[in-house]
């Protein structure tokens, strides 16, 4: 080696690390130009490494030499002789074992790992693992520290040569683990177990059972590194766990019980740092996530809301983007709400509610208002029956004496609205008045308006009685108040526009006065959060008022939000995508002009590079990890590689990447949403634009963030919709696809580019969401187009609906429970969500192909009525029945062989608890009698003492479930007098039949009453002699041109015919009943 360039090379570091931009820079450029480039470098910055007298300089030197090994994949590493390789690696071995610096030690593991990434493979550092398990087993506790680091650096090098070693590493890592002298020794010995766990396989049951047995080992070291207080090991710990936690291998599974305690415990500790409270608790939220089978077969949900619920009284951090622990206990409770039953959540949380909402602390008061809105988004059909008991809960909040309440249970009443809007639409008359009255104290005004822009929202023609009163606040408020509580007002008013539609148009021209400078404002933070949400709320404006009104706007707005767009914010770019969406929608065809200007706006926005680059070599599951993690990453033991060198994602500041990654990937979904609404909106003048646009949501249905690939799957559907329409295509019959009518070639063109991505992206999709959009989309998309949608598709979208009923698709895969298990009964909602998808799938299939469905309606059968049990919520017993009610429509006749279980199902359906569940009952048992060829006049009777207690309605009074169930048993009494009149009682029916009329809620089912009015009169007109006068009161309902059509044209004409018939022998009556125009 010569000297003067090992000098020279040791020189230009001691330069590169002083405090002089300019040497830095002069002598950065003279090392990549002369050095860097030579493999004689290698060697070289060994020696500076080993020798430099200057820890700056032998830590550069390390850093130097870790690129060097790694550059051009190795090969410049391997381009060194024989000679110094093998000098370099029996001389660092000994130095990091007398190297006094940490971080010098540290990046010289990392040299060593290097290195033995590449000889390893090749066999050729024999030397290597002996040494690194003498060292750790040392006497010497510095020995120990620096051991296990190098084997932590080079472990991932190791498992990725064999994996057979994994059991006597296991046996080392237990005695790491116990180390009694040192920390470092333990989390490093922690952090290594990560990388190796993510090399054990699901089936490597040996393996499994072995790293299980250490993980108690693994748990102390989290309790003695919090103990210690050492915040950055209990960081890397905690990081283990959560990568340990998203694995697919079942690693954590018999420590769930144990980690879920001592995480609670930490994290409920105050005594504890707070940021070390908070990775406990984001470890929590992660352990409630993926390991909800665990939390709920141990049925540990109750432990943990009753160990959250104190921290959630904690006093409240006014920064929004600061994280507390308050916080992370609401973030596990929403956790536990939407991934576990409701049951397991809703009732232990109610049970300690009462404590807190009455408590004489506001911080109890306020932490209990704040968990209750929390739980809803999971909870809210459990939650239905139970809101009598809520509401008296909300209404003390609103009055509460302590302003914190009253914010908090503002938060609730969104929560509320959101997710039960007829529960909160039937209360406006409290709810209004209250929140109306929080608006004007300026404690309360900014959650008070979120809470009545939720409300609004639901209030539809009910907002009438209450439209100037807020219009009259809400306006004030956009003079006086500060731009955070302008922004909610804006959306507040946008909500009220929408409620209001036309009873808007008196407020319309004075709001623009008022707000038109707000959508020129271009200051950062709160000025482009007014900008944005105001430009949703005009863009809403329109839709109430009517594109004639709007129009002397139109033109400016459009120009101001492509001014938006140029403003450099994801947000802004965000708001003008909806705005054009909202404009294509009020204008058609006239938005044609702006199209060759919007679209490639929204394309440009599908190819923007998130944080600056894709986040390379995570999976979806972990990127989506790290995306929405609010703590730390779960995904730090991958590494991202570029083409010159390693990067660990541990030492990229990947909260800040993916910040921004988040705000480029929510403008991406509303980019991709606004593609699929410009076309269905715009139609033809669209058509240039189909095929780029096709090509990029193709691209984004693989993208790792979820609202991007639903968005994208659902344009993709609604392009084939639209395409379809545009084609004229002519009528189709349901039955085979080979014999329907054949689609236009660019319809089938785009049905054979887009639907088998969509297929593909099922494959690997592990969000429930995405998942059942894409069903509900299909299931449009099919009953749209048709048999000839399923050629070549129909075995796949049946494997996929099959797959999902039986609860095996990816997005319901839990590692933790064995493939022979049945899944438990009781489940989350959003699953719930999933499997009515799925059934609605099964009914678009069933609906195309018609009686040919029979072939495969044994296979379905028992999947879709498992559904039907007494465990099951009430949306799954609902939904099972619905099913099979538009299956049985379709089979026809071929429904016959299944008659009896049917039967047998629905005659218990019929006495469900839930009136909902009775109407589809009903609607069923109907169908059932009307299609199939089997007699069942012997079941007549006891259908009918089935049916009978739904006419039992209060017309004021019942709910709509109740009153649909009403309409749905008239159906179904309609459906049996037209098949076999004769077997029924008519003079104890007609009475309770002709009573329940006029059908005020599900209007369908007037076809088959209709049709049995009409069978009476022909076959056995003396029946209906009795009930003339009242029949003449339900046709006069139903002709009156003031009501909401009632039936179809072809029914019409008949009665009609039938009025006219009936006033040849009854005209008093005809004309008593307002009926003499028809006569």
């Amino acid at each position: 080696m010569d000297s003067s360039y090992v000098q020279g090379l040791h020189d230009l570091l001691v330069q590169s690390t002083a405090n002089n931009t300019l040497q830095l820079k002069a002598a950065t450029a003279q090392l990549n130009k002369e050095y860097y480039k030579n493999p004689a470098c290698i060697p070289a910055l060994t020696t500076i490494l080993t020798m430099s007298l200057e820890a700056p300089v032998r830590q550069l030197a390390a850093v130097e030499l870790r690129k060097r090994v790694y550059a051009r994949s190795g090969d410049m590493w391997l381009q060194v002789n024989q000679a110094d390789r093998d000098a370099i690696k029996a001389n660092l071995p000994s130095f990091i074992l007398n190297e006094s610096q940490k971080l010098v030690r540290h990046s010289a593991a990392r040299v060593i790992a290097a290195i033995a990434g590449i000889e390893m493979e090749h066999n050729t550092w024999p030397t290597l693992l002996p040494w690194i398990q003498e060292t750790c087993l040392s006497t010497a506790v510095a020995h120990r520290e620096i051991g296990v680091f190098v084997l932590f650096s080079v472990i991932e090098s190791i498992m990725d040569t064999s994996t057979s070693t994994i059991p006597q590493f296991l046996q080392l890592f237990e005695k790491l683990l116990q180390d009694p002298e040192s920390n470092d020794v333990r989390v490093t010995a922690v952090r290594a177990l990560g990388t190796v766990g993510q090399y054990i396989d699901s089936d490597e049951k040996t393996e499994i059972r072995a790293f299980q047995a250490v993980m108690p080992h693994m748990l102390n070291v989290i309790q003695q590194t919090v103990a210690l207080g050492d915040t950055e090991g209990a960081k890397h710990v905690f990081d283990v766990f959560e990568t340990l936690l998203i694995l697919e291998t079942p690693l954590l599974s018999a420590s769930v019980p144990q980690l879920v305690q001592y995480l609670l415990q930490t994290g409920a500790d105050r005594n504890v740092d707070d940021d070390l409270r908070i990775q406990a608790l984001n470890a929590l939220t992660w352990t409630v996530q993926y390991k909800k089978s665990k939390i709920q077969s141990n049925n540990l949900a109750g432990a943990i809301i009753e160990g959250l619920m104190p921290i959630t009284a904690e006093p409240e951090v006014e920064d929004i983007d600061e994280d507390a622990p308050s916080r992370s206990a609401l973030r596990i409770i929403d956790a536990l709400a939407t991934n576990l039953p409701p049951t397991q959540v809703f009732n232990p949380l109610r049970q300690v509610l009462q404590s807190y909402i009455t408590s004489p602390d506001p911080n109890l008061r306020r932490g209990g208002m704040l968990a209750l809105g929390i739980s809803v988004e999971g909870c809210s059909e459990f939650m239905i029956p139970l809101m009598s008991g809520v509401w008296p809960i909300i209404d003390a909040g609103l009055q509460d004496a302590d302003a914190s309440v009253r914010k908090a249970t503002c938060i609730a009443v969104s929560c509320l609205c959101e997710w039960l809007e007829d529960e909160c639409s039937q209360r406006h008359s409290v709810l209004v008045p209250a929140i109306m009255q929080l608006v004007q104290d300026p404690q309360t005004q900014r959650q008070a308006c979120t809470a009545l822009d939720g409300l609004l929202e639901i209030l539809h023609d009910d907002i009438k009685q209450y439209l100037q009163l807020i219009m009259e606040r809400l306006s004030g408020l956009l003079e006086t108040a500060p731009i955070p509580v302008k922004t909610v007002v804006m959306g507040a008013i946008g909500s009220a526009a929408h409620a209001s539609k036309e009873g808007f148009l008196p407020y319309f021209q004075p709001t623009m006065e008022r707000v038109k400078h707000f959508l020129v404002l271009t200051g950062e933070g709160e000025e482009q959060d007014l900008r944005g949400i105001t430009m949703d709320a005009v863009g809403t404006f329109s839709e109430a008022v009517g594109k004639d009104v709007f129009r002397p706007y139109y033109n400016d707005l459009m120009q101001q939000a492509f001014a938006g767009i140029e403003l450099g914010s994801a947000r802004l770019r965000e708001c003008s995508f909806l705005f054009f969406g909202v404009m294509a929608r009020v204008y058609g065809d006239e938005f044609a002009p702006w199209l060759p200007k919007v679209v490639p706006a929204l394309i440009a926005s599908c190819k923007l590079e998130e944080g600056g680059k894709e986040p390379i070599g995570l999976s979806n599951a972990e990127a989506l990890a790290a995306f929405s993690a609010s703590g730390s990453d779960p995904a730090n033991a991958i590494t991202v590689i570029d083409e010159n060198e390693p990067i660990e994602v541990e030492d990229i500041d990947l909260d800040k990447m993916l910040d921004v990654n988040s705000a480029i990937a929510v403008e991406k979904d509303i980019a991709a949403d606004t593609m699929g609404t410009l076309f269905a909106a715009t139609g033809k003048s669209f058509l240039p634009y189909v095929e780029q646009c096709t090509l990029e949501l193709i691209e984004l249905t693989k993208h790792y963030y979820e609202g991007i690939r639903k968005s994208s799957s659902d344009s993709l559907l609604e392009i084939i919709r639209t395409f379809y329409e545009l084609s004229e295509p002519a009528e189709w019959q349901p039955g085979p696809p080979a014999t329907a009518p054949a689609l236009n070639q660019h319809v089938a063109d785009l049905i054979s580019h887009i639907v088998p991505q969509l297929l593909d992206m099922y494959e690997t999709e592990d969000n429930k969401t995405v998942a059942a959009a894409l069903c509900v989309g299909l299931a449009e998309t099919i009953n749209k187009v048709g048999p000839r949608f399923l050629d070549g598709y129909l075995e796949q979208l049946c494997t996929i609906t099959v797959q999902i009923l039986e609860q095996k698709a990816l997005c319901q895969q839990d590692p933790d429970q064995d493939d022979a298990d049945e899944a438990p009964e009781e489940s989350a909602e959003y699953e719930s969500v999933l499997i009515s998808s799925a059934q609605d799938l099964v009914a678009a299939i069933a609906n195309v192909l018609g009686p040919m469905f029979s072939q495969v309606f044994a296979t379905f059968l028992p999947l879709i009525g498992k559904y039907y049990k007494k465990n099951r919520s009430l949306s799954d017993r609902s939904a099972a029945i619905g099913c099979l009610a538009e299956l049985i429509d379709a089979l026809k006749s071929e429904v016959t062989n299944w008659t009896e279980p049917l039967l047998e199902l629905f005659y218990t359906a019929l006495s469900d608890t839930d009136a909902e569940v009775q109407s589809n009952a009903a609607f069923a048992t109907g169908l059932l009698i009307e299609n199939s060829q089997q007699d069942l006049s012997q079941q007549y009777l006891p259908i009918l003492s089935k049916l009978k207690p739904l006419f039992d309605v209060v017309p004021t009074a019942s709910p709509p479930a109740r009153l649909s169930a009403k309409d749905n048993a008239a159906g179904a009494v309609a459906r049996i007098i037209v098949k076999n009149s004769g077997a029924l009682p008519l003079d104890q029916v007609l009475p309770i039949f002709i009573g329940a009329l006029p059908l005020r809620n599900d209007l369908l089912e007037n076809r088959p009453v209709f049709r049995a009015i009409f069978h009476l009169f022909q076959t056995n007109g003396a029946a209906l002699v009795p009930y003339i006068d009242a029949l003449l009161q339900v046709f006069a309902y139903v002709l009156n041109p003031e009501v909401e059509e009632q039936v179809p044209e072809e029914a019409r004409e008949e009665l009609i015919r039938l009025i006219k018939a009936i006033n040849q022998e009854k005209p008093d009556a005809v004309q008593a009943a307002n009926l003499s125009a028809f006569a």
